[in-house]
């Protein structure tokens, strides 16, 4: 037994060796790592050798591995490859019921069991993919994104008029967005804090919420002056003009008298994108009939009545 060995300094307690290092009186223990733990290390390091060579694992320079930037693996997997191949193939699958959809009217659509349930399925999941962020998942809007499950619609509720609005957007770079711009009466100054208040009030009244008589006539006065032309002389509203109606408690940005206020202060701008490039036409089309059927959407006959959102 040599020198070194001899030296060497066991626990007393336990008599496993120690490391010689010593902190505050206490001694480290040189204990070894458990069997069970080091076989799993060990089939862990093999794992890893086996995977490299199978799978893409190691990153290369350009040229050295072909057309990618890593080596490619024995298998040649891909997981890019695969979900093109499964989105190839659930088109073909879809391919008969977006056929079917082509220039099919909602009433078509609605009487066509296997049409109807084909439309659900594709619509819900284009909407998923795109809609719920701002709409949320049941579409039951937030506060600045509308409700799609209600009958209040700001530019039409039809099925051709959901189309066009998906379609081309709302104040998008689209020629043919739905487009409308509500002064900012109060940032631009064109009117001031009271009169503001005022009018409020009075928007509010048009609703059924209380407000003072005074003030109401007084924003009566300045409404006509100022928000007629677009929300018509009795708060109905104009969907030519994307004006909402006034008149109901369907509120946007909230139906508040702060949030008024602040409407009428700064001006709504919402954004909508144009989908017509994003998506091809019958996924437009899909969509636009699962907003429709969602609950709130309209007959071409009611396209033109005053509600609005």
């Amino acid at each position: 037994m040599s020198d070194n060995e001899h030296d060497v300094e066991h626990d007393a307690h336990s008599g496993t060796q120690t490391t010689g290092h010593t902190w505050d009186g206490i001694k480290e223990l040189d204990t070894p790592l458990p069997r069970w733990w080091l076989w799993i290390f060990y089939a862990t390091c093999a794992w890893a050798v086996v995977y490299w060579v199978l799978m893409p694992a190691w990153p290369a320079l350009p040229g050295l591995a072909g057309e990618t930037d890593h080596t490619r693996g024995l298998r040649d997997h891909s997981e890019r490859a695969n979900v093109a191949a499964a989105v190839a193939d659930l088109q073909a699958q879809r391919a008969s019921g977006f056929a079917a959809l082509e220039g099919a009217s909602i009433e078509q659509i609605e009487n066509d069991p296997q049409l109807l349930g084909f439309v659900r399925a594709a619509g819900e999941s284009a909407f998923g993919d795109n809609c719920a962020t701002c709409h949320g998942a049941g579409a039951q809007g937030f506060v600045g994104y509308p409700n799609l499950n209600d009958d209040v619609w700001l530019w039409g509720g039809s099925y051709e008029e959901i189309r066009t609005t998906i379609r081309f957007g709302i104040r998008t770079d689209h020629p043919d967005t739905h487009f409308s711009q509500m002064p900012s009466f109060g940032r631009d100054e064109l009117l001031s804090r009271s009169e503001i208040a005022d009018v409020a009030d009075y928007v509010l009244s048009l609703s059924g919420h209380e407000a003072d008589a005074e003030a109401i006539a007084h924003g009566a006065t300045i409404y006509q002056a100022q928000c007629a032309s677009c929300h018509m002389a009795d708060g109905s509203g104009d969907r030519l003009q994307g004006a909402p109606n006034l008149t109901d408690r369907d509120w946007l940005y909230g139906s508040e008298r702060d949030q008024v206020i602040d409407i009428i202060h700064r001006g709504p701008y919402g954004v909508m994108p144009s989908w017509e490039g994003r998506l091809d036409a019958a996924t437009i089309d899909a969509l636009a009939a699962y907003v429709y059927l969602l609950g709130g959407g309209e007959s071409d006959g009611a396209a033109n009545g005053p509600t609005g959102r």
